[in-house]
């Protein structure tokens, strides 16, 4: 793939429609048909054709869902009204996001007080509402996700019930941890799990053989993984939100899997927001930051680690923070530095906030603090690391660490108690068909 090329071919760029393809093979469309079509019809990620800028002195102070609409609305145009995306929005994000504040200028940007308790439903929420706004047709829309932890329960729980569409839930079988999978293989209704023997990228190399194939059309798939750009622009919000009330501009590390996450802290980056540089933390599955280093991306298989989420050998978001840069690494390098860890700093990352600051972390939140400890930024600046799980749902490697009891939320133990529902596959396109064709 010719990346550094993707700038000189844009198809459409006159058009008035603002996404465009990262391959740049595919005409501009607008957002509702970025938002359904999940991934462009020539392989690449819809990346908007311009980063609308905002003014930072105009915006601080405001409210999440006031910054929000702000933020969305070019990327909308005339397709919603801002009184009705402003309605949107508030009921998608109807819980706190708070900056938590401990010691030494580091604070914890708490991204899991939704129902799934993952920072997964802040994009989930918006991106279901959304679709449902948008669904106009008579015809059943079929979500299709793949997930190594929790965007399968955000993903379930945004859309369970809503009507017009259902869920296919494909995840590694035995890869994500027994909360997880008590999330969104006991709902029933309109959302189907799967297991798959095999890995978390034999999950996502699924949707997207199902996405070239006839099945797009036949069971009229949508994505709600990170590719999906009604995913992605959600996550937006809260790097603008978190930066915009800091009095000076902030370092922001990510814990990073598919990447989204960052890829979306890149996007309020590059609209102007006071965001200094970012960490992408990574457990040894570490394709960005080898590339970062040495220039050359070379994916591999994932290994598993404990902070599962995050076990992703071919981050597919790349492909979006090399087009924001115009394939250019050493630009890329400025603002974003890879760090990579192991499953004994994990636990020390959670042992250290423990013992320092009496935080109880997850694993893929101890895995930032740690990108965030060893990154060597002065203690003047303003250092903020993301938490991106609520720790109970890790309660087997928490615990041991941390010597407490961390008890499990109400609706989690609903969830656990409750009998699983999976249907089981190979990492074959052939098994998944009649999965997408039955209804």
């Amino acid at each position: 793939m010719d990346i550094g090329s993707w700038r000189a071919r844009r198809p459409g760029v006159d058009d008035v429609t603002p996404f465009i393809s990262t391959r740049g093979q595919a005409s501009a469309v607008d957002f509702r048909t970025a938002l359904f079509e999940g991934l462009a019809p020539d392989g690449g990620l819809y990346v908007p054709q311009k980063i609308e800028p905002l003014s930072p002195d105009s915006l601080r102070g405001a409210a999440l869902t006031e910054l929000a609409v702000e933020i969305a609305a070019p990327y909308l145009g005339p397709s919603m009204a801002r009184p009705v995306l402003g309605e949107l929005l508030a009921a998608a994000l109807d819980f706190p996001i708070p900056t938590v504040p401990l010691a030494d200028g580091v604070s914890a940007l708490e991204l899991f007080h939704g129902p799934t308790f993952a920072f997964k439903d802040v994009g989930a929420r918006v991106m279901a509402r959304l679709m449902a706004h948008f669904n106009t047709g008579d015809r059943e829309l079929t979500v299709l996700v793949a997930t190594s932890g929790d965007t399968g329960s955000a993903v379930a729980d945004a859309f369970f019930g809503l009507e017009g569409t259902r869920v296919i839930v494909l995840f590694p079988e035995g890869g994500v941890t027994t909360v997880q999978e008590a999330q969104f293989t006991t709902l029933g209704g309109n959302v189907t799990a799967v297991a798959v023997g095999g890995t978390f990228d034999d999950c996502q190399r699924l949707v997207k053989e199902a996405f070239a194939s006839d099945l797009r059309r036949a069971a009229r798939l949508t994505s709600a993984n990170s590719i999906n750009i009604g995913r992605l622009l959600p996550q937006v919000f809260y790097y603008a939100h978190a930066a915009l009330h800091s009095d000076i501009p902030i370092v922001v590390s990510v814990p990073s899997g598919n990447f989204g996450n960052l890829a979306a802290g890149l996007w309020a980056w590059r609209m102007g927001m006071p965001i200094r540089h970012f960490v992408a933390a990574t457990t040894i599955n570490d394709a960005v930051p080898r590339y970062l280093r040495t220039g050359s991306y070379e994916p591999r298989p994932s290994v598993p680690t404990l902070a599962n989420a995050m076990d992703v050998g071919s981050p597919s978001n790349l492909e979006r923070i090399r087009w924001l840069f115009d394939d250019d690494i050493d630009a890329l390098r400025q603002v974003v530095h890879g760090s990579v860890h192991t499953d004994v700093d994990l636990r020390a990352g959670i042992r250290d906030l423990w013992n320092r600051y009496r935080y109880v972390a997850d694993p893929h939140t101890a895995i930032a603090y740690r990108g965030l400890v060893v990154s060597g930024e002065p203690i003047q600046t303003r250092r903020m690391f993301l938490a991106t799980a609520h720790p109970a749902k890790f309660q087997q490697v928490v615990e041991p660490i941390i010597g407490e009891s961390v008890p499990l939320p109400a609706s989690l133990a609903a969830a656990v108690a409750r009998p699983r529902r999976i249907k089981t596959i190979s990492p074959r396109l052939s098994d998944l068909r009649p999965v997408l064709l039955e209804r």
